[in-house]
């Protein structure tokens, strides 16, 4: 028996959700929203937004350390962990409240559960069936299960999130951006840290060369890496954990007193019973066409993390992914695609690191004349203004037509300045347009000119 009806129904409220909910709304629609957590989505209340509070913090420390006896005078500078968590907060609280009200005052139907497909245009939320003539999923992404014993004692990062106080020694499962951003944070806390990663290297997406005068730096401030190597088990001890390392038949263990979950992210898609409603999926997520539309379910549509698409889980990707949906949603004949253009990436250490469009071994297996252009540039005077000792650049350009294949940054304002190279792609700039633009000086954007 179904209990409501409605012209949409949108699994989730993030970023995508959002958009997708509140202009089919004001196009005059029914429109209902299902959310399982907090009212939101990752990015405003565990992921994006507030991680970045917290390594402002661990930028800000590092920056009055690099200082202290050349530009300034402080005094044992240090993050403070409890005033941190409070300041986080002032962003996180009110998103819930406001993000429910913000549906609402559109006329949106709010739902709080989960949401399980109970046939190819119903789901089912704590008992209410809902019917939608469309249905919207963008439930994101969730943290990887860890086939480990002891899995139950790793933290996850949106509790890490929450975490009142910080211990002295931390160790971090796996080398992607979550560990590698918070390990920066925790280390400039003052605490031990320890990365374990079965790879050569942490950030395997990311460049080499540049990866490892990150990981130079990270060595610096006291994070400590264990490479090519698992964690096998967690147990608790009477002093905290203890983690079990197998290195390649060289066994070990590590003493900590938080272990901390950064090894990937998948599909949020498991409670979603998408069988049932006849949707396609795999471990990648949800299987969709060109048009965000389901390849198996004509009435479902979906975006962002829980998708299968191919580009990376950012929230850009999402978005637009989410305005895609909005002209084909209603479409008798949904044929509009996203625009992705040249999707940048940072990772959000000290200093930060910042890709775009290809890596070096991408760009020479795609094109036949490559111009590889990489340097350390710490010499360089807007660096050393810093006081920052680790910095460097790589851009890739096609000799034959110019254009730009790839831009790699480490240093002062990378996070930013990379934009620009995504701009450059996008609409077809060759190196030597922007060889020739005049920036602003002395900025790190004016420092484009000499990389291409």
């Amino acid at each position: 028996m179904i209990d409501h009806s409605f012209d949409l129904i949108v699994i989730g409220t993030g970023p995508a959700a959002g958009t997708v909910a509140k202009k089919t709304a004001e196009s005059g629609k029914s429109v209902a929203v299902v959310e399982s957590r907090g009212f939101g989505g990752t990015c405003a209340l565990r992921g994006c937004n507030p991680k970045k509070v917290f390594t402002n913090a661990g930028k800000l420390v590092d920056q009055a350390i690099r200082a202290n006896g050349s530009l300034a005078t402080f005094h044992h500078p240090q993050i403070d962990w409890g005033n941190l968590l409070a300041f986080k907060q002032q962003f996180t609280r009110p998103v819930t409240q406001k993000s429910e009200a913000s549906f609402q005052k559109r006329g949106i139907r709010t739902f709080h559960g989960i949401a399980r497909f109970s046939g190819p245009d119903t789901i089912r939320v704590d008992g209410v069936e809902l019917r939608g003539e469309r249905i919207f999923i963008a439930t994101g992404s969730m943290p990887s299960p860890l086939q480990i014993q002891g899995s139950d004692l790793v933290t996850r990062s949106d509790a890490f999130l929450e975490m009142e106080t910080m211990p002295s020694q931390v160790t971090f499962i796996g080398g992607g951006y979550i560990s590698m951003e918070f390990a920066h944070v925790v280390a400039r806390f003052g605490s031990r840290v320890v990365i374990v990663d079965s790879n050569e290297r942490p950030l395997m997406r990311f460049d080499a060369d540049l990866v490892g005068q990150l990981v130079d730096r990270s060595r610096q401030i006291g994070i400590e890496f264990t490479m090519q190597s698992k964690v096998t088990g967690v147990t608790r001890t009477k002093d905290g954990l203890s983690v079990s390392i197998d290195g390649s038949g060289d066994d070990q263990t590590v003493e900590s007193q938080l272990v901390v979950h950064g090894a990937g992210r998948v599909p949020n898609i498991v409670d979603l019973d998408l069988a049932a409603g006849s949707v396609d999926f795999g471990e990648q997520g949800i299987e969709v066409d060109e048009t965000m539309r389901s390849v198996s379910n004509p009435r479902v549509f979906a975006g962002g993390d829980c998708v299968h698409s191919g580009m990376p889980r950012l929230t850009p990707v999402a978005n637009e992914e989410a305005r895609i949906v909005v002209k084909n949603l209603f479409s008798e004949t949904p044929d509009t695609a996203p625009d992705y253009g040249a999707v940048p990436a940072v990772v959000f250490t000290t200093p930060c690191l910042a890709a775009v469009g290809l890596t070096q071994a991408q760009a020479l297996e795609q094109y036949p004349n490559v111009d590889v252009r990489y340097e350390d540039t710490s010499t360089w005077g807007s660096v050393r203004k810093t006081r920052l000792d680790c910095a460097g650049y790589k851009v890739l350009v096609d000799k034959q037509t110019d254009r730009i294949l790839g831009a790699h940054l480490l240093g002062p304002a990378a996070e930013e300045t990379i934009n620009l190279f995504a701009l450059a792609m996008k609409f077809g700039l060759t190196a030597t347009d922007l060889k020739s633009t005049l920036f602003a000086f002395p900025t790190f954007a004016s420092d484009v000119r000499r990389m291409v």
